[in-house]
């Protein structure tokens, strides 16, 4: 490790002790009351019980598998849609200002539809998470392509290759680094997305857990399940990361978020 990521990491070390350090002396002074902030011992130690009982392996199973089956879904929608308006300015003349309308309505808002629409069950809980991971994909893949040098495209049509092969030779390398970064930021989103729409009719998931918990008056598991909603968006980015590292490398500098 060199000495300036060696630096980097100390300092990100040092601002979470000092946030830890603060929590603590804020909780054990009483400046706040342990009911509304736990302290870090008190978390750790409900944390444990929770994964010990096999509670909190349970509602990480659930939410998983919902963000998983959303994220793809959203994926499987945004791409084919980004790329059609890519090659035909006519189709995305017709449907840009439909989707400018969608894109500005809180996944949130759309519950008591997508509710009345699919049912309480999984569907539902899905069909918000695909809402939240759709238009970072689309944006992301959109503007990638758009970046595309025209020239190129030219180049192709001059050397007479098909519509198919420039999509796939020409504009998906250029649009492949704004399309990863789509990607990650719409994770982030399903993670977001995923305690609204384990609000409404659910019985696992660590969105339910939350809400459970606060009913209960239960702090501490409220703050455990927001360090794992956290920790599983940074464990999924991180994996996300370590894939272009392995199958892109010369990726990985032009596909970081602060480059969008």
């Amino acid at each position: 490790m060199s000495i300036s990521g060696l630096s980097k990491r100390l300092g990100a070390i040092c601002v979470i002790a000092a946030l830890a350090a603060a929590w603590w002396q804020a909780s054990a002074r009483g400046l706040v009351s342990t009911f509304l902030l736990p302290t870090p011992h008190t978390v750790a130690l409900t944390g444990w019980e929770l994964l010990s009982d096999g509670t909190l392996g349970a509602h990480i199973a659930v939410s998983v598998v919902r963000i998983i089956a959303g994220y793809l879904i959203a994926t499987a929608l945004a791409l084919p849609v980004a790329f059609l308006f890519g090659i035909s300015p006519s189709a995305q003349r017709a449907f840009e200002p439909v989707l400018e309308f969608l894109r500005q309505v809180p996944p949130l808002a759309m519950m008591p539809l997508l509710i009345l629409w699919l049912g309480i069950g999984e569907t539902q809980k899905i069909g918000i998470i695909v809402l939240a991971c759709f238009f970072p994909i689309f944006l992301g893949a959109l503007g990638g392509i758009a970046q595309c040098d025209q020239k190129l495209v030219e180049v192709g049509r001059a050397c007479a290759l098909p519509q198919g092969a420039i999509l796939r030779r020409i504009v998906l390398p250029a649009a492949l680094p704004s399309i990863v970064i789509g990607l990650r930021i719409a994770l982030g989103q399903g993670w977001r997305a995923l305690v609204g729409a384990e609000l409404v009719a659910s019985a696992a998931g660590l969105g339910y857990m939350i809400v459970d918990a606060e009913q209960l008056a239960r702090t501490d598991i409220i703050i455990v399940g927001i360090f794992v909603i956290g920790g599983l968006g940074l464990l999924a980015d991180f994996g996300i990361r370590r894939l272009i590292a392995r199958t892109a490398p010369w990726l990985r500098q032009r596909t970081e978020i602060t480059h969008a």
